[in-house]
């Protein structure tokens, strides 16, 4: 008899749990994801990936903030892998495309992909340098992340203080120098640098 009960309160409890699924399943799968995606980098850096398919974060170069960014110049100097220092000063004449990146920072790797692409359409084209400014404390951790990535993209690191007009300290920042070394574009946060908006911009501002 007393089994017979046992065996009662056992489905009536698994049938309780059943229940409380159904009704608040959602609400758990979210909490179970927003739980991994706190803990780890690479499935918050996949979410923001895919929120970037939709197009809503596709860079632009506003002409009217590119006007009134034309009134700063800025320069700093950055090592290359080989421990060359080089300036942005030396790079007038060329568009340079800046960006500030670290392999642990999940929209970093949201929008690597982006930049690879452009990368891969523009390395070769005389009038634009890629400044990929790695913010790592340990170099190996960046390198390891390139080499995992199959990515192409040269590896930098800052030599001097770098201007708050160029970087706060926030990761990613992006900002595009045009071929007098003045600022015309400055992002903040993850964004999609693949679109052919944006490489037409960057075309205009090769062409000037």
């Amino acid at each position: 008899m007393s089994n017979d009960k046992e065996v009662s309160s056992v489905k009536k409890a698994s049938n309780r749990f059943l229940q409380y699924l159904r009704k608040n399943g959602f609400s758990i799968v979210m909490i179970i994801a927003l739980g991994v995606m706190l803990v780890s980098p690479d499935a918050k850096s996949f979410l923001l990936a895919q929120l970037m398919k939709t197009g809503l974060f596709n860079a632009s170069i506003n002409q009217k903030e590119s006007v009134h960014a034309q009134q700063v110049s800025v320069d700093f100097s950055f090592l290359d892998e080989n421990g060359t220092v080089q300036n942005t000063s030396s790079l007038r004449g060329k568009v340079v495309f800046i960006n500030f990146w670290a392999s642990w920072c999940p929209p970093c790797r949201a929008e690597f992909p982006s930049i690879e692409t452009l990368y891969a359409k523009y390395r070769d084209h005389p009038d634009i340098f890629f400044l990929t400014i790695n913010e790592d404390n340990n170099q190996v951790a960046a390198k390891e992340y390139l080499r995992k990535e199959n990515s192409a993209l040269p590896l930098y690191r800052a030599h001097s203080t770098i201007p708050q007009s160029i970087f706060s300290g926030t990761l990613p920042t992006t900002v595009v120098l045009d071929k007098k070394g003045k600022i015309r574009f400055h992002h903040t946060g993850f964004a999609n640098y693949a679109s052919a908006k944006f490489g037409d911009q960057l075309n205009a501002l090769m062409s000037q």
